[in-house]
């Protein structure tokens, strides 16, 4: 008799089963449809409000359009009237070159210090925080506008706190001295997003690089300049390119404190506020578009060389 326990049934291996597989691909299938689903709507917005804008106004900077007649091609005549015909182009470029090279620093300047204040362990900081904040959030609405042109107006606040002092003020807002100063003051008042980032990366700051700085007698000041500044110079660099475009992007200021003129005499006519009046108000929309180039051109270069010369001051953890 042959023992049944030597006899083996030869193993026989099945095909992996496809139903898995199947199921998989099917199932992945429906998440990437449902993904392009949900992503419709912003690839809508990406190519109609931005992408249709930008290639219809890069095509219109090079024709004479008027919104009432059709567009007729002019080549480079808007940009060669903008350069060399326009002296109120050049105006407007002025006062938005003061206003940023005045603004931001002092702006930036202010942000920190409030944000090494913070930084020291305040109570109820995210009060404070919230606070600082608020200006940022309203500092470009019309209301604002609207609450500052008062305020430095003959009428305003200012002059009220003057008189009781026996002081005779003036209205700063129509003074062409005294009215870029206060579109100026106004920017320095909308501290609170670069503040915040400033009290983010103090927070990044390891505290034994301090203890270690104290034992070896170093002060505050000094300590700032050794640990603080370097290791926060990232966070500069960052808030520095967002305030210059952002401040090159001006608008409502100087609309609303100015009547929408760039009055007076021209003292606050931001570019913004000349590309708007040349579009929307003289209906030269193909010229309008040439300046809107124009100030891409501006604003990326200057991008361009703040991260170029950001390598001679920027220290970033991983650098030799």
């Amino acid at each position: 008799m042959v023992d049944s326990l030597s006899l083996k049934k030869p193993v026989v291996t099945a095909p992996a089963p496809q139903n898995g597989r199947r199921r998989a691909v099917n199932r992945s299938r429906r998440e990437t449809l449902a993904a392009y689903t949900f992503l419709a709507p912003w690839f809508v917005g990406l190519i109609f409000i931005t992408i249709g804008p930008i290639i219809a106004s890069f095509y219109l900077s090079f024709t004479d359009y008027s919104l009432l007649e059709e567009a007729k091609w002019v080549g480079l005549d808007n940009y060669t009237k903008l350069l060399s015909e326009d002296p109120r182009f050049w105006t407007s470029l002025k006062v938005t070159a003061i206003y940023v090279v005045v603004s931001v620093p002092l702006q930036l300047g202010f942000a920190l210090l409030l944000a090494l204040a913070l930084d020291r362990g305040l109570r109820g900081l995210s009060f404070y925080r919230s606070i600082y904040y608020l200006p940022s959030l309203l500092g470009g609405s019309v209301a604002i506008a609207i609450l500052w042109r008062k305020i430095f107006g003959a009428d305003g606040l200012v002059n009220g706190v003057l008189a009781i002092f026996g002081i005779e003020g003036t209205s700063y807002v129509n003074n062409p001295d005294t009215a870029l100063g206060t579109l100026i003051l106004l920017h320095v008042w909308t501290f609170g997003a670069p503040m915040v980032i400033f009290l983010a990366g103090l927070r990044q700051i390891p505290s034994s690089y301090y203890e270690a700085a104290q034992m070896d007698g170093a002060g505050v000041v000094q300590q700032f300049k050794s640990i603080t500044l370097p290791l926060l110079t990232p966070i500069i660099f960052f808030n520095l390119v967002l305030e210059v475009i952002k401040s090159f992007q001006s608008f409502t200021q100087s609309f609303i404190v100015s009547n929408g003129t760039g009055g007076p005499t021209d003292s606050t006519l931001f570019y913004t506020l000349y590309l708007y009046t040349k579009g929307f108000k003289d209906y030269e929309m193909g010229y309008a578009s040439a300046m809107a180039w124009v100030l891409v051109v501006i604003i990326a270069g200057l991008t361009g060389v703040n991260f170029l010369a950001s390598k001679y001051w920027v220290f970033y953890g991983d650098s030799k």
